[in-house]
Parts: structure tokens; C-alpha cells; sequence
């Protein structure tokens, strides 16, 4: 992780860094959620130099209260956080409170007082099926080497076939899906747990088209998809390719490698896919985060009532 000056006394120093390596380790959260963790917490104490008139040690926020809380986010509102970052920036505070309350050097009853901002309710933003077909068809991809536009279509027809993560689908070895037989793939997802999901006949043919096209040696305990020049495929190569994706064909800027996840599950749903299996499927903790699709196929279904419907 990188270094960054750390505003804290060395006793509450440690105990954060205690803290963010068992996020890593014990808990197993995602690298991406660790570093956001480090840096809300980075920014808390931050203020509380400032709040307190010098850097805080752990007596200094044993006994935080909601108002000291209420300032920070505060703060953190006034340069321009959103109520997403907020909330999360909340919860990580939380739980480094909570850390330091089973050693018993803490009281984390403030920060659980304190009622987290209103989230925007937003739903996904899923490609239609015409648009997801074109965007996953290799004669589609805008590369110019052969082998780059079927790596790419096998990388985007996963997201949209399996409902994969783009870090899942790049996390994939060169030993997964080495045959057009297999049909089933163990996937590994946030907080290391796996889950089973089918591959289409139309990903095995991509994956083994991208096999046949690809350079490189593929070492069946190394990645599956290289980059340009035989190293691990950066996501953001993938997400600069949808962005030209996006504008040759005119989607919208919610077109991403993710919404084709969406799609997944939205298309599902919306020809009888039952919400437990979507939820496995996707690797959902809670059949409540699966649940927003249902607020997709709704708001599709009242538009095509309301461009339909003589009386509408």
C-alpha cells in the first residue's frame, strides 16, 4: 500500500494499520475497498488534527461523539463528497471503531448512533439485448489486430454471458475454460467466496477463437487474457475499448463493461429468471442488493405501457 503522512499518534497509528490488514486478511475484502478504507480513515484523522488541535491518539477517540462525527462529514460535504463516498467514508469509521472497542480501547456507541446519509436511489443502467449482442460480437470490436478484438469480445461476452466482474473475467487463469467442453466455471469474487456460473456455447467459442489468435504462450497457471505486449490485461484498456464501442454505436455514457453485467441480470429477470438464482449468479451477499433489477424490469415494463397503451 502506498505511504501516505499520517496524522496520528503512534499508538492509533498501529492500531489502524492493525485494522486495515485484517480487512485484507481476516475479512478479505476487495484491494479496492481496503484503499478506500485507508483513505477515509486517512482523511478522518485529518480532521481530527485540526478538530482537536493536534495529531489524535486512541484516547482521543475513545469516546468520539455523533456531533464530532456530524463535523466530519460535514466537512467532507463542503469539498464536494457525494452521499455515496460519505456513507462510505461513515461505515469505515465505524468499523475501525469497532476494531478498537473487542480490544476494549474504544467506544464505537457514537459512530453507531449516527444515522448515515440518504442514498440516492439509482438504478442500473442496463444495454438493451440488440446492443449487448453488438457489443460482444467480435466482427463488432474496433481493434485492429485480430487477436486483440477476440480477446476483447471473449472478456465482454463473459461480463454479459456470465454476469462476471471485469476484474473476475481478468482474473481468470489460462487452465479455466481451456476446452469448448466445459460449461461451468468456479469463480472467485469479492471477499474470496466462490460461486458456480454457466458459460454459453457463444463465450467457449469466443474464448477458444481468442486462444487460437493469441501470440502467447499461455501458461495454464498464469492469466488467460494478456495485454498487448504479454503481461496482465489492465481493465482499463477494456474500459477505453467500450468508450470507442460506446461512441461507434451511439449508447449512452452508462454503456460500460459493468452495465453489461446488469444487462445479465436484467434480461434474466425480465424472461422469468428467478431473484435467488440471479442472486447466486452473481454473487450476491444479500438477496437485497439483487433486488434493485426488480426496479429495472418495473421501469421498462411502464414504458412500453405508456408508448403503447391507447389510453396511456
Amino acid at each position: 500500500m502506498q505511504e501516505f503522512l499520517i496524522p496520528a499518534k503512534a499508538d492509533l497509528q498501529a492500531a489502524r494499520e492493525s485494522w486495515l490488514k485484517m480487512l485484507a486478511r481476516e475479512r478479505r475484502l476487495s484491494p479496492a475497498t481496503v484503499e478506500a478504507y485507508e483513505r477515509d480513515s486517512r482523511q478522518f484523522l485529518h480532521f481530527l488534527t485540526g478538530h482537536i488541535g493536534g495529531p489524535p491518539g486512541i484516547s482521543d477517540i475513545a469516546d468520539l461523539r455523533p456531533a464530532d462525527l456530524r463535523g466530519f462529514l460535514a466537512a467532507r460535504r463542503h469539498a464536494g463528497a457525494g452521499a455515496r463516498t460519505l456513507g462510505r467514508g461513515l461505515a469505515g469509521i465505524r468499523s475501525l471503531l469497532r476494531f478498537l472497542e473487542r480490544r476494549g480501547l474504544a467506544n464505537a456507541a457514537g459512530a453507531a448512533a449516527l444515522r448515515a446519509p440518504r442514498q440516492p436511489k439509482s438504478l442500473p443502467k442496463p444495454l438493451t439485448a440488440s446492443d449487448a449482442r453488438h457489443v460482444v460480437s467480435v466482427e463488432g470490436q474496433l481493434a485492429e489486430e485480430p487477436w486483440i478484438a477476440a480477446r476483447n469480445a471473449a472478456v465482454l461476452t463473459l461480463l454479459y454471458g456470465s454476469g462476471l466482474r471485469i476484474s473476475e473475467a481478468l482474473g481468470l487463469a489460462a487452465a479455466d475454460l481451456a476446452s469448448e467442453a466445459d460449461t461451468v466455471l468456479r469463480v472467485t469474487g469479492k471477499g474470496g467466496k466462490t460461486r458456480l456460473v454457466p458459460v454459453l456455447p457463444v463465450a467457449r467459442r469466443a474464448i477458444a477463437e481468442y486462444r487460437r489468435l493469441c501470440p502467447y504462450q499461455l501458461d495454464p497457471k498464469g492469466l488467460l487474457f494478456r495485454g498487448a505486449r504479454g503481461g496482465p490485461l489492465n481493465p482499463a484498456i477494456i474500459q477505453r475499448d467500450m468508450a470507442k464501442l460506446r461512441s461507434a454505436l451511439n449508447l449512452p455514457d452508462t454503456a460500460t463493461p459493468h452495465a453489461l453485467r446488469h444487462s445479465f441480470a436484467t434480461h434474466l429477470l425480465g424472461r422469468g429468471g428467478d431473484l435467488r438464482t440471479i442472486q447466486e449468479l452473481l454473487g450476491h451477499a444479500s438477496l437485497s442488493t439483487t433486488q434493485i433489477y426488480t426496479g429495472v424490469d418495473t421501469a421498462r415494463l411502464l414504458e412500453i405501457y405508456e408508448s403503447a397503451h391507447p389510453r396511456a
